[in-house]
């Protein structure tokens, strides 16, 4: 496992999970399994909505339980490359509800996610490069925690 690599202005974590690529691929692109782990501890995704193919758009949003109340993000992107099952990159947008782009001030107004998938004898090895996100900012520990609710999720779905 390897953390927190990347250049300044993007990050890098590596995992490897004890399940077939095929498995791991399923929960990055189909909406049930990918609003079971992401986001970081304690949020939820009531939505995730997912065309995968390239030119296929992404619709996610995020809830978080804050000080303030219940805060809602809403992200939006689109599929720029799919090799199934080894390789899913598609870029990713904070918006509003209806899809229109909000930035909030030091955020980029599109990044962009590659998610890389390599077997390894039965196991599989996943490199998540986020461009846009620097590694050690906010965005990259929320990464962590997903990724470590990630591999709870395969592994249970291993288990059944």
């Amino acid at each position: 496992m390897t953390d927190s690599n990347g250049t300044p202005d993007s990050m890098v974590l590596e995992r490897t999970f004890d399940a077939p690529v095929e498995l791991v691929w399923q929960m990055w692109t189909e909406p049930e399994h990918f609003k079971a782990w992401y986001g970081p501890d304690g949020a939820s995704i009531p939505v995730a909505e997912f065309d995968v193919r390239v030119g296929g758009t992404r619709r996610v949003c995020m809830e978080v339980d804050s000080p303030n109340g219940l805060m809602r993000m809403w992200f939006a992107g689109e599929h720029l490359e799919i090799d199934l099952p080894v390789q899913l990159v598609y870029t990713e947008s904070m918006t509003d509800e209806d899809g229109n782009p909000v930035s909030p001030d030091g955020h980029p107004a599109t990044t962009e996610v590659r998610v890389e998938l390599e077997d390894a004898a039965g196991k599989t090895r996943m490199r998540l490069t986020h461009v846009g996100i620097p590694a050690g900012s906010p965005g990259a520990a929320g990464w962590t925690m997903a990724l470590d609710k990630l591999a709870v999720h395969v592994q249970a779905s291993v288990s059944r």
